[in-house]
């Protein structure tokens, strides 16, 4: 797996330390981070998504809260690179 590592926050202490990788094969993020509190959970549920689409959260899927500091590390999207069906429709809007 070809992983770069790409930001730690650098307000968090040293036992807890949100990070974002970048698989450079898939474009892929990999993040560690907060997990987000029942209430921010229940939250999304309400805000909901996409019609249509559940706003159950699958065993194997998580919500996590990343700290505002963090955005500064996340790739800029290139021109012509697929955002799919979520990234079209806001792009569109």
């Amino acid at each position: 797996m070809a992983l770069r590592f790409l930001g730690i926050d650098p307000d968090s202490p040293t036992d807890e330390s949100p990070t974002i990788w970048l698989h450079e094969e898939t474009g892929d993020l990999l993040i560690q981070s907060y997990r987000a509190t029942e209430q921010e959970v229940n939250d999304c549920k309400e805000v909901g998504s996409i019609p249509g689409h559940s706003t159950d959260v699958p065993d194997h899927e998580t919500i996590i809260r990343l700290p505002a500091t963090m955005l500064d590390y996340l790739p800029a999207r290139r021109e012509g690179d697929s955002g799919g069906e979520a990234g079209r429709a806001a792009s569109s809007a």
